[in-house]
């Protein structure tokens, strides 16, 4: 490795390519600033070439053309309803107030709007106007905006795009003030000065060892492989706090992915309950139930989840139930009729079958007599019509019809919701509170738990890293 060397001064450096980094660095070079936007991947985009890209915003023409009455105080108070009061009030706040904006800024550069949005979404508790957008392809309709807008940016202003550039240290002067940072690049360690740095790196959800840490759970992710934690690793090695800690929530359920189990594909899941009618019971490692499956919640399910053993769980099904589970929407695996699940049995992981309870418990890996004892239990309250232990009013039929079916599911991890601790203008603080001068963060690196609080909220995890970092960038352009 060479020496270290002085050769790049810009005003603004930005270390992510991403959600928040993108309008950052295009914003602030727009706005007149000298500006490196710096990526470890030889791509940009980060999560944005995974995400659904929801967006929620109140107040938009998009709203306006269909009729929909909405404002920002009702935004905010749907998200303060939402989170129970768990979010960063003065964060969503910033939201609620600019997330029109943002919305508007992609209409006019012909973002493509899915014909169905605005819309409320049910996967988690929905709000109660129809605020919600995303692209015809989620995430990457997103990227698409902003791949055109930063190739325009980069021909006629001062933006550089280093990418497969990883940063290894934010540099600091004597008083502490963030002065810039080392970035590997093309073999050599290369120093950059800047008397803005911006920390806009992700989370931390393909790192299991950091997730155990903080979160004291196994992770099973459907991150971005490049979520590794890099910007708290930085932001904590000058000092920087935490924040989010106690609003950890897993997405409720998906399937091992066959070749690496630590990963998993939300569109290789189970169908939610909320789709369709459960005619399956869960059951973890003891084999004992630990929800009401016809919880029309899945915030309340997800909650659940968290104390169960590993954050695992099987659902449990006959024959009976299996053959009609047929039809896009009553699926008991999302894009398995009957015949393929029975197919994928035993040969896929984490699906099995057995001709007798106790024969599948032991493939599944589930304790046996737990399991015969909690599905004997449960075909009793269906018997009797009530079921005193959880509450589950739909009770189909009994488990009773071999051959039966075990699927095991994972909590699984989309976002993180620790992250550096920020002021309402964006600046890293440390431990003792007080801003680390020149140091911002915007993006998940903050923490879901910022914006989202103890709960998911629809569009309160892409609307801030894109809004954030549109407010961030023109000030910095302007300080």
């Amino acid at each position: 490795m060479s020496d270290i060397s002085r050769e790049h001064d810009f005003d603004v450096v930005v270390v992510g390519a991403g959600t928040a980094g993108l309008p950052c660095a295009i914003h602030a070079a727009q706005g007149g600033a000298k500006v490196l936007l710096l990526d470890k991947d030889p791509k940009i985009g980060g999560t944005l070439h995974v995400t659904g890209g929801h967006m929620a915003a109140a107040g938009t023409r998009r709203q306006a053309e269909r009729g929909i009455e909405d404002s920002a105080e009702l935004h905010l108070a749907d998200i303060q309803r939402i989170t129970q009061g768990t979010a960063r009030e003065d964060l969503v706040t910033v939201v609620a107030q600019n997330a029109a904006a943002t919305i508007e800024w992609l209409q006019d550069r012909d973002f493509p709007f899915a014909p169905e949005t605005p819309r409320i979404v049910y996967g988690h508790e929905p709000y109660e106007i129809a605020r919600t957008y995303y692209g015809k392809d989620e995430g990457v309709s997103i990227l698409e905006v902003f791949q055109a807008e930063l190739d325009r940016t980069v021909a006629e202003h001062d933006l550089t795009v280093w990418t497969a550039s990883p940063v290894t240290e934010i540099l600091q002067d004597s008083e502490g003030v963030a002065t810039g940072v080392s970035v590997l690049r093309g073999g050599d360690e290369v120093e950059v000065t800047a008397r803005a740095v911006v920390l806009a790196t992700g989370g931390y959800g393909a790192d299991a060892e950091l997730f155990q840490e903080l979160e004291g759970a196994p992770l099973v992710s459907a991150a971005a492989r490049t979520s590794t934690g890099d910007g708290l690793h930085l932001g904590m090695a000058v000092g920087a706090r935490l924040q989010g800690a106690g609003t950890y929530l897993p997405t409720f359920g998906g399937l091992p992915d066959p070749q690496s189990p630590g990963r998993a594909n939300w569109n290789d899941r189970q169908r939610l309950t909320s789709e369709r009618p459960p005619r399956e019971i869960y059951v973890d490692m003891d084999g004992k139930r630990w929800v009401r499956e016809d919880e029309e919640s899945i915030d309340e399910k997800e909650r659940a989840l968290v104390g169960i053993p590993d954050q695992t769980f099987w659902t449990i099904f006959d024959d009976a139930a299996l053959a009609l589970s047929t039809g896009t929407m009553n699926e008991m695996i999302v894009g398995l009729e009957p015949d393929a699940v029975r197919a994928v049995a035993d040969t896929r992981v984490g699906v099995h079958s057995a001709s007798s309870l106790d024969e599948l418990a032991r493939k599944a890996g589930i304790d046996p007599a737990g399991l015969v004892s909690t599905v004997e239990t449960y075909n009793s309250y269906v018997a009797a019509g009530e079921d005193p232990e959880f509450g589950r009013t739909y009770l189909p039929a009994p488990i009773a019809q071999g051959p039966f079916y075990a699927v095991r599911n994972h909590a699984i991890t989309l976002v993180t919701f620790q992250g550096l601790d920020i002021d309402a203008e964006f600046q890293v603080r440390d431990e003792a509170g007080e801003v680390i001068p020149g140091l911002y963060a915007i993006g998940e690196v903050i923490g879901a738990g910022a914006t989202c609080g103890n709960s998911f909220c629809s569009g309160m995890l892409t609307t801030p890293a894109l809004t954030f970092g549109r407010l961030l960038g023109t000030r910095l352009a302007t300080a």
